[in-house]
């Protein structure tokens, strides 16, 4: 059987595609630019060219796949129906779907599609903090508007969760709620890169206009640059609450912070 993996080499997607293979499952994995996703990969992955916001491109990618693994990115709402209706059409048995904080179009099409799915409701993910990792290398600071607790997940966590979802049975129809096993505020975060550089790093409060200026200097719309700093000022309370389902579905306790720090450390 093949599992399809779409935004394959990103923050989510490598951590599926990793741990499906780990199991000894057959992957295909979905992106733009597969020179350089054979780089990012592990070896055994079989790449095939395209992006799920095209799904009528996708015939070749779907043909022969018996399983979906979604993540929701942005341009993904408008044509993501069309993209699961392709799948099924195409065979697909079972689809797991990485929210995009929302009961959007897409997991909605995931949930009317006919077959098994799990939607997976992660909510901040630590790699987040890789934003922060220009500023701390060049000036030993990182800069926030607001110091609430979040409860993140480890997105190897997240992969892992899929897979299960999957490979296994007895998880149609479930909708996971994905945390870390601590509430950590950015603050915190900030001391524990510190302990594991080795670096005395700053935290320095901005103001809410200020961090939307930043988003939008990227090139992001205002508007979504207010949704999610607007998000960090006043988070829905599941994003700080420790939530057990990683444990309750993998058989172990969610990765820490810590740990995540430890892989990522060259980064900083």
């Amino acid at each position: 059987m093949t599992t399809l993996v779409t935004g394959a080499t990103g923050n989510t997607g490598r951590h599926v595609v990793a741990e499906l293979l780990r199991r000894g499952e057959r992957v295909r994995a979905l992106t733009r630019d597969p020179a350089a996703a054979r780089d990012r990969l592990p070896a055994g992955v079989e790449i095939a060219a395209g992006t799920h916001t095209a799904p009528a491109e996708l015939g070749a990618a779907l043909a022969g796949v018996d399983r979906l693994h979604i993540t929701v990115t942005a341009g993904l709402a408008e044509v993501g129906p069309e993209l699961v209706r392709r799948a099924v059409d195409a065979g697909v048995h079972r689809i797991t779907v990485v929210w995009g904080g929302g009961m959007g179009p897409v997991e909605q099409a995931v949930a009317d599609s006919g077959v098994d799915w799990t939607r997976l409701e992660p909510q901040e993910f630590m790699s987040n903090t890789l934003t922060w990792a220009d500023a701390i290398r060049k000036e030993g600071v990182v800069r926030e508007p607001y110091d609430f607790p979040s409860a993140l997940v480890h997105e190897g966590d997240i992969g892992e969760v899929a897979a299960i979802a999957l490979l296994e049975d007895g998880h149609a129809g479930r909708a996971y709620n994905l945390t870390g096993p601590e509430a950590l505020t950015p603050s915190e975060r900030v001391a524990a890169l510190s302990r594991a550089t080795g670096r005395d790093i700053a935290f320095d409060r901005i103001t809410h206009e200020q961090a939307v200026e930043r988003l939008t200097a990227t090139g992001v719309p205002r508007e979504d640059a207010e949704y999610v700093i607007g998000w960090y000022a006043a988070s829905d309370p599941a994003s700080r609450t420790v939530d057990g389902t990683v444990e309750r579905v993998t058989g172990r306790p969610a990765r820490t912070f810590a740990q995540w720090v430890r892989e990522n450390l060259d980064r900083f």
